[in-house]
């Protein structure tokens, strides 16, 4: 946290000194960094107070989404026997095969790139801005006010970033949207681009990347998914002995679905969708039922990135 915030300061500070190339470098990172501090704030690190473990990752360096909507939706994605469930997992990016069948040419052609890692990129941020705003303003036009709290705390959030970055520093406000915002959710969202795989068996579902040490300290171990979601508690820097400790019984469980790395993602699918957006074991009885079970309608995965 020490590193992400002076380095932060620092590289805004001193922004107009500094190289285009190294601004977006180390803008993005620090951003994606902060992102991964709030994931593990959100499971309860690095204090047992969740209101210091808010307070630590309260300024908003990303800009777009309220930590407490964030934590919320997170915490229910962790409902395995959910996952990949496009009305039932809040970070769900399969569609369900009606709304793929309302959607015309254009809309299907942006689905189908969006699942490549250049299009995920490219049009990521855009796509997880617009659904959770757009769920935003639905929600206020139909009455429910209760994630109101959330957005005027992460207003005073942004707004102190905002402060130091465009009054303090004189930086405007498109280089700071083009060199740490965006990108930063791009990284972000590269991170989440193999994740979860639509599978019947639960266990199949999430994916073991073993990244290098500067992918693997910038999303805090979260590559090690498979391991994450079977001890979400665990804390980031115990998660690499863990998985050492566990490898081939998480490859087991997980049916090998696995990468050496970030390049090896890149190189498979800069350019190719890694599958078709709709959910292919939509209609499976292990997931039917769920839905069934829980009653869901619009669930959360319509709703929020």
């Amino acid at each position: 946290m020490a590193a992400t915030y002076g380095g932060f300061g620092f590289f805004t500070w001193h922004h107009a000194s500094l190289p285009w190339w190294l601004l977006l470098t180390l803008g993005s990172y620090l951003v994606c960094l902060q992102a991964s501090l709030q994931h593990e704030a959100v499971h309860g690190h690095p204090t047992p107070w969740a209101a210091i473990n808010e307070a630590l990752v309260f300024p908003s360096l990303w800009l777009w989404m309220p930590y407490r909507i964030y934590r919320d939706t997170h915490l229910e994605h962790h409902c395995n026997e959910r996952l990949t469930d496009p009305l039932a997992d809040s970070e769900s990016y399969y569609l369900t095969p009606e709304r793929w069948a309302r959607m015309g040419p254009l809309p299907r052609l942006l689905a189908r790139a969006h699942n490549s890692v250049l299009g995920r990129l490219l049009f990521g941020p855009l796509f997880c801005i617009g659904r959770l705003y757009g769920s935003a303003a639905g929600k206020l036009m139909n009455g429910d006010f209760r994630d109101l709290k959330a957005w005027l705390l992460h207003g005073l959030g942004a707004g102190l970033v905002l402060v130091w970055v465009l009054w303090a520093c004189r930086m405007p406000l498109a280089s700071y949207l083009a060199f740490f915002v965006y990108p930063g959710i791009a990284l972000t969202l590269l991170r989440s681009f193999l994740e979860h795989q639509a599978r019947e068996e639960t266990g199949e579902r999430s994916v073991l990347i073993e990244a290098g040490p500067v992918m693997s300290l910038l999303y805090l171990n979260n590559n090690l998914h498979a391991q994450h979601h079977a001890e979400p508690g665990l804390a980031w820097y115990a998660l690499p002995a863990r998985y050492r400790a566990q490898r081939a019984t998480l490859l087991a469980a997980n049916g090998h679905y696995r990468y050496g790395g970030y390049l090896e993602v890149v190189w498979r699918y800069l350019l190719r969708p890694k599958e078709p957006p709709v959910h292919p074991c939509y209609n499976a009885p292990v997931f039917s039922q769920l839905r069934v079970a829980n009653d869901t309608g619009v669930g959360p995965g319509e709703r929020v990135a």
